[in-house]
C-alpha cells in the first residue's frame, strides 16, 4: 500500500484516539480538555508532516521510474502534456489536439 494513502487513512482513528486518551487523561485528574488542545495540534501537525514526506517521496519514485501520472485532463487529450523525454531535463510540451472542424464548438455539459 502506498505509504501517503496508509498516513491519509489513519488521520481521523489517530486523532479519535488522541482524543479517547485525554478523555481518560481528564477522568483521572491528570489533564484537563482545556489543557489538552496543544496535544492535538502536535499530533495533527506531526500527520500532516508524515503525509506530506510520504507523497513527495512517492512523487519521486514515480519519476525516477517514469511512470509518472499525468492528470486525467491531459490523458484524455483536452489540454497540452508535458513530457520530459529519457536522459533529458528539460520538459516538451505538446500542442492539445484539436477538433478537425475549426467551427465545431465544444459541449461543456451544461445544457445551455
Amino acid at each position: 500500500m502506498n505509504p501517503y494513502l496508509f498516513i491519509h487513512r489513519i488521520k481521523g482513528p489517530a486523532m479519535l484516539l488522541v482524543f479517547g486518551i485525554t478523555a481518560l487523561l481528564n477522568e483521572w485528574d491528570i489533564i484537563s480538555f482545556g489543557r489538552s488542545w496543544p496535544l492535538y495540534l502536535i499530533v495533527l501537525g506531526v500527520l500532516q508532516l508524515a503525509e506530506r514526506a510520504a507523497w513527495s517521496q512517492w512523487q519521486q519514485e514515480q519519476m525516477a521510474q517514469g511512470q509518472y501520472a499525468q492528470g486525467q485532463y491531459a490523458a484524455q487529450g483536452v489540454g497540452p502534456v508535458a513530457t520530459t523525454p529519457p536522459g533529458s531535463s528539460s520538459i516538451v510540451v505538446s500542442p492539445p489536439n484539436l477538433p478537425a472542424d475549426p467551427n465545431r464548438r465544444y459541449d461543456s455539459g451544461e445544457g445551455r
